[in-house]
């Protein structure tokens, strides 16, 4: 757990993180509705998330070299501030170009939080417990994400969605002016920041491509599945908006966790490409039967694995970049993994819905996010024989020696010796 005066900093850092997950969750939850209330085709109803996770895509590396430069605190406050603010207008708007306009505005401020987030958040723990701190940061999402799944189904009918989305924002902006007000930035030595040479040398590594494609694969599936869950559920398992709630509550519950479980076995055990292999291998095999069963236990049964494993290997592959791409860089190669991660996601989000719209089915769909799952183990198995890049400033170039014409010229007479 955090040291005890940064126990108010921890705790107020995951609740401004997951102010955001209501949002999107909400979309995701209340779509049918949603969907009903707009008159929205499947594909429509998917470019509200999709125009919200392709400018925070766009924004992650952006993002993550403000925060190796500024204060990573009024970037987070900034971010928390305005993603709930975004919040507030989509329960108000309601043409849906504007409701368009509104998610992409949206996905720049989501941009402010992950990154700086994960580096006051790392501050909080010791040197031996970075991984639990990155999962720590995320289960907070997966935990509200079980709230709103549980109590979302009930409280619509009597408010209705826009008004669910009015509490979303507000107390997301209350989050974020309290950390405002309490929170601390890290303290940064003197030359700490990185000069634009260090960014540039991480593109020759190749540990951040190959990083790059199992975050691809990650947010893939946990976004993708998580925004057509319940939509899966209501039209091809004919279950209720109630039913698939609780479903999908289930599973966030399943999820909350196991982010902490995998940062938890990733330090204990010092092998976080074993924990990152085996849960790509469980995705992998989840994936692949969910459209194959129709019973219901089955179903819940699958579901189950894949709510488990879809987030267990999130601490560790973050923690797998700090080990391979150095610290001093942290926020820049946090940012572009996060970038790749949500590009997953806005492919998934996206593809999801027109393959549903043109197949009938997501059966399609599922199958290729199994496929993903295999080219990211490839990738785990490449990231084994990589050698880490070596930490430390990149020095200047050294002056040029003069021509040893030059040289002759500047010598003095030999009668002025």
């Amino acid at each position: 757990m955090a040291r005890g005066s940064g126990r108010a900093d921890t705790w107020l850092i995951v609740l401004g993180q997951s102010s955001q997950a209501l949002g999107m969750g909400g979309i995701s939850l209340f779509l049918p509705l949603i969907r009903e209330d707009l008159g929205l085709s499947f594909a429509q109803a998917g470019q509200l998330a999709a125009a919200a996770t392709l400018v925070y895509a766009l924004m992650q590396v952006p993002a993550g070299w403000l925060t190796d430069r500024y204060s990573p605190k009024k970037l987070f406050c900034a971010g928390v501030l305005g993603t709930n603010a975004m919040s507030l207008a989509f329960a108000v708007v309601h043409p849906y170009g504007w409701l368009l306009a509104v998610q992409a505005v949206s996905g720049l401020f989501r941009s402010l939080i992950f990154a700086p987030g994960m580096m006051l958040i790392r501050e909080q723990f010791p040197a031996d417990r970075k991984a639990t701190a990155m999962g720590l940061y995320v289960a907070g999402g997966f935990a509200s994400s079980v709230l709103l799944n549980i109590l979302g189904p009930l409280a619509v009918g009597p408010l209705g969605w826009r008004w669910l989305f009015v509490i979303f924002g507000g107390t997301g902006v209350l989050w974020a002016l309290l950390y405002h007000r309490v929170g601390t930035d890290p303290h940064r030595e003197p030359g700490a920041f990185p000069r634009l040479a260090e960014v540039r040398r991480l593109f020759g590594h190749p540990a951040l491509w190959l990083i790059g494609v199992i975050q691809f694969a990650r947010l893939a599936t946990a976004q993708g599945l998580a925004f057509w869950l319940p939509s899966y559920l209501v039209a091809e398992h004919a279950m209720s908006l109630a039913g698939a709630g609780a479903i999908a509550a289930t599973s966030a519950l399943i999820t909350a966790p196991s982010n902490l479980l995998g940062g938890w076995l990733s330090d204990r055990l010092g092998r976080p490409l074993l924990v990152i292999a085996v849960a790509l291998t469980a995705l992998c095999a989840s994936l692949a039967v969910l459209p194959l069963v129709g019973g219901v236990l089955p179903l819940l049964a699958v579901i189950g694995v894949n709510a488990l494993f879809v987030q267990l290997y999130f601490g560790p592959l973050f923690g797998v970049g700090l080990h391979y791409l150095g610290q001093r860089t942290a926020g820049f190669s946090s940012g572009f993994g996060n970038f790749c991660a949500n590009a997953g996601g806005f492919a998934a989000i996206s593809a999801l819905g027109t393959i549903k719209d043109s197949t009938g089915s997501f059966t399609l769909g599922f199958q290729l996010l199994a496929g993903l799952y295999a080219l990211a183990l490839l990738a785990v198995l490449a990231l084994t024989r990589t050698t880490p890049l070596t930490e430390g400033p990149v020095p200047p170039p050294a002056a040029a020696p003069a021509p040893a014409s030059a040289a002759r010229k500047q010598e003095p007479p030999a009668g002025a010796r």
